[in-house]
């Protein structure tokens, strides 16, 4: 692994005149109020792909207690502060907003409203601006106003229950699925499909990302197949969910995990053949002997460490994979190799993803500490001078 992003390898390199690893979205201009969570990791990516984030941090920090300085969601981005509460607060992200492209917020509905940097407070001054809204609940609805948190969210779209064993309380995915994969990817989406609107003509507009929307969007194709039958809507008895013996995780002697996805007649024959057991083979096609199966297929795992197993499916196509842990993950050799997690400033960290070939990507710059690009963003971004002695867009006092 090597400083910075290693796709530039790999690729054509940038496009004349470009920065190297300045992305696709080099030239668009992003505005993210501080908060946790979803709405600092969709920033991050699109910081990954290019933009100029400009993160507006509030005095004091946003309270999760995490070393600023390691808080990697807020690489490649630049950060000034902002007391929204004081007088001249609401004007100097509004001054910011004109001259974006983007603003991602994610307060709760309304607030941003009563804090005076609302969709329409903004959009008076920058009537192209898409303006990104991140939440949990969304915002209307009964829940729109009350607290949450992920797994709350992902609860009640029913993602959630569809997670472990069947005689076990369902499995928490970290916080993933919900603010990740249903919260900022969407967010994400939604702000570049609106962006693509604007600039090809069009007005900007406000992009309502809703955790539960993205989170229940990702069931979709669960939904069809429980619509025609081929899923029972109970954890841990259907094909993709653990309750089939031939994708799933088996226990090692070494009480380590193995990894199994042999979904396909061929690559199940060829899974069964080097576990060494292909006798018990034809219980693939009766469910009613899948117990029978997967005790079989546990006792076979059971014999062997996670390491030793690995070598037996290294170069099968048995869909067998260890399952490895955050710092061991780095080092697998495929993802060596691709540069996957790259090191920036000391912090292995996953690179940005996907891949371009005209417009590669890196990691430029470490986390944005609170404050500390006041300066360099007032001059890029042609911000009026603040009249105040000591001016509310200024480097963090500590």
């Amino acid at each position: 692994m090597t400083g910075g992003s290693m796709s530039g390898a790999r690729t054509a390199g940038p496009e004349p005149g470009r920065e190297p690893g300045a992305g696709p979205l080099g030239g668009v201009r992003v505005v993210e109020l501080a908060g946790i969570g979803p709405g600092p990791f969709a920033a991050m990516l699109l910081a990954d792909l290019g933009a100029d984030v400009v993160r507006v941090d509030r005095p004091g920090g946003a309270g999760l207690g995490i070393d600023p300085a390691r808080d990697v969601t807020n690489r490649n981005k630049r950060s000034v502060i902002v007391d929204l509460k004081a007088a001249d607060g609401p004007a100097r992200v509004l001054d910011l907003a004109e001259r974006a492209d983007v603003l991602i917020e994610g307060y709760r509905p309304g607030v941003a409203e009563r804090l005076g940097v609302g969709p329409g407070d903004c959009h008076a001054r920058n009537p192209r601006l898409v303006y990104g809204r991140m939440t949990g609940w969304g915002q209307d609805g009964p829940l729109a106003d009350r607290a949450g948190h992920d797994i709350g969210y992902i609860a009640l779209t029913g993602t959630l229950g569809m997670i472990g064993a069947p005689d076990e309380p369902p499995a928490v995915p970290a916080n993933l699925v919900g603010d990740y994969a249903g919260g900022s990817l969407y967010l994400v989406v939604g702000v570049l499909a609106a962006l693509h609107h604007a600039r090809a003509g069009g007005a900007g507009q406000v992009v309502d990302a809703a955790i539960v929307d993205g989170a229940a969007h990702l069931s979709s194709m669960i939904h069809g197949m429980l619509a025609a039958g081929a899923w029972q809507d109970r954890r841990g008895t259907n094909l993709l969910d653990g309750g089939c013996p031939f994708y799933g995780t088996y226990a090692t002697a070494d009480g380590r995990h193995m990894a199994v996805g042999a979904l396909e007649p061929r690559f199940y024959a060829e899974f069964m053949d080097l576990l060494g057991i292909p006798e018990r083979a034809p219980a693939r096609d009766d469910p009613a002997r899948w117990s029978e199966l997967r005790e079989a297929i546990a006792a076979r795992f059971a014999t062997r460490t996670r390491d030793e197993w690995t070598a037996v499916f290294a170069v099968s196509d048995a869909c067998v994979a260890p399952v490895l842990s955050l710092r061991e993950a780095p080092h697998h050799p495929h993802l060596a190799a691709r540069g996957t997690f790259t090191d920036h400033g000391g912090i292995t960290q996953p690179a940005p993803a996907p891949r371009f070939s005209a417009t590669p990507t890196a990691v430029r710059t470490g986390p944005a500490l609170p404050g500390a690009d006041a300066e360099a963003v007032a001059r890029d971004w042609g911000l009026p001078r603040s009249p105040d002695p000591v001016p509310t867009l200024a480097p963090n006092p500590q």
